[in-house]
């Protein structure tokens, strides 16, 4: 409960600068690093650039980790304000919410490993061909299934805040502004969030209130 609390209480210019601003920082500090290294070296060996690619995991999981923590504390964090006769797939919503999730924990750990292990002049082309071929066989279709899911939980966020909201059962008509606010989070917090702290502090009979009153 402190978990889903922590994002539901937090401030939107706090969770814009985890999700967006610190991978902006770090990729305008990495270009600058990589085009002072190329001025200063007449002829730098184009592999170093891979050295800088092994922070991208990392950045990935802090942003993955905020993006999918408020996404949970959404969905699953409002549910005790959500109307009675109002019935949540929750169980689907996990299902879909996890597999992206381990599949960008699976896709972290190897790019780390990729890049500790690329291959040497010397090694044979054809079986670095065949590894990576591999590897695209698995990450492709993946890729693609991951996406599905995480469009079902932009879905089920949506629906989730706007039910809250309105207190009774929702169609996507509902909430089709809010679902494409989330996709696009670097705007969409800023207008999202300051109605989730306003909800959170709001018991839920003031919700039914409101809510009959809108309608």
């Amino acid at each position: 409960m402190k978990f889903t609390q922590l994002f539901l209480r937090a401030k939107h210019w706090q969770l814009f600068l985890l999700l967006f601003g610190v991978p902006m920082i770090f990729y305008f500090v990495m270009m600058a690093s990589i085009f002072t290294t190329i001025a200063n070296q007449s002829e730098p060996d184009p592999l170093f650039i891979f050295d800088y690619f092994k922070f991208f995991p990392l950045v990935m999981i802090l942003s993955s980790g905020t993006f999918f923590g408020w996404f949970w504390s959404v969905s699953i964090g409002l549910q005790y304000k959500v109307p009675a006769h109002v019935k949540m797939k929750i169980t689907k919503f996990k299902v879909f919410f996890f597999i992206p999730m381990v599949y960008i924990l699976l896709l972290s750990i190897g790019m780390v490993m990729l890049f500790n292990n690329l291959p040497q002049p010397d090694d044979r082309v054809e079986e670095s061909l065949g590894v990576i071929g591999g590897v695209m066989m698995f990450v492709v279709p993946m890729h693609l299934f991951s996406m599905f899911c995480l469009f079902y939980s932009l879905y089920f966020v949506a629906k989730t805040f706007k039910t809250v909201e309105l207190q009774r059962e929702t169609a996507f008509s509902d909430f089709a502004g809010e679902f494409f606010l989330i996709w696009f989070y670097p705007i969409g917090i800023w207008i999202i969030q300051p109605k989730i702290n306003k909800i959170v502090e709001t018991s839920n009979d003031d919700l039914k209130r409101m809510s009959e009153l809108r309608w």
